[in-house]
């Protein structure tokens, strides 16, 4: 489903180039629940962002459902970001003015799906995540959970096939953290893909698996030809003696050419 091969985003500062992504190649299949870890400033953030189709990588080649990105038009972006993909932020982004309800069935309004429809979708999803009896409430009437739950739940109403998670539990105290993790689980048993960044080794270890991203490089275990950083350093030492052979047999070549 998600394909990178040696995805690369830079970005220059001045005299500086900083590259966000370097070199990135990672395999997400259909269905899978997958992590990706990393600390402040890693690149999740820039990572997350190609995957969600907000940017495009300089170098290198992002293949969504087997076909390259750079094949899609603005206009399949825009429908992909709104149809295929459900974002879940970590501030939310829910809008104060709108209750609950509202927030849910704006993406749908934009889709131009149908008022009878709408009103089923954000009522299934709401119900989903234990909100509809708080429908007609806004975000400021709701705890930092409760809103997070109806963002899950705007991703939700698109009926994506991605769900596509930045820092989820970030905001949130451990008990709510764990409400919320139990709603992806539930979503990945439906079959759908969940992509969920963070920092947390408690949270990306409730995952399938993780993928783990330290200054802009990626290190997706899946991928046989990937080396993790450990495994890079532990065959460094063995190589050593092999690069020296040659200098060795020379030197004793020269020294019994001497003594002859």
């Amino acid at each position: 489903m998600i394909v990178f091969n040696e995805v690369s985003k830079i970005y220059h500062m001045g005299d500086e180039v900083v590259k966000a992504l370097d070199k990135a190649s990672i395999h997400i299949r259909q269905g899978e629940f997958v992590s990706i870890i990393g600390p402040s400033g890693s690149g999740k953030s820039t990572l997350m962002n190609i995957v969600g189709c907000l940017d495009t990588a300089d170098e290198g080649e992002y293949f969504l459902d087997g076909l390259s990105i750079k094949k899609y038009s603005e206009k399949s972006l825009a429908m992909i970001r709104n149809k295929k993909i459900g974002f879940i932020f970590q501030n939310f982004n829910l809008i104060m003015t709108m209750t609950a309800e509202e927030n849910v069935e704006l993406p749908l309004i934009y889709q131009g799906i149908s008022m009878n429809e709408r009103k089923a979708r954000v009522k299934e999803a709401l119900e989903m995540v234990d909100l509809y009896s708080r429908r007609k409430h806004t975000p400021n009437q709701m705890s930092g959970g409760q809103q997070q739950r109806v963002a899950i739940a705007r991703a939700m109403a698109s009926k994506p096939s991605l769900f596509l998670a930045d820092e989820p539990t970030g905001n949130l105290d451990q008990a709510t953290g764990k409400q919320i993790m139990d709603i992806f689980r539930s979503l990945h048993e439906q079959g759908n893909t969940i992509v969920l960044i963070t920092h947390d080794e408690n949270v990306a270890k409730q995952a399938d698996r993780s993928i783990k991203i330290m200054d802009g490089k990626v290190y997706d275990e899946s991928l046989k030809e990937e080396k993790a950083p450990e495994e890079s350093e532990a065959a460094t030492p063995s190589e050593k003696p092999e690069e020296k052979k040659p200098e060795e047999e020379t030197r004793q070549s020269r020294k019994e050419g001497a003594e002859a």
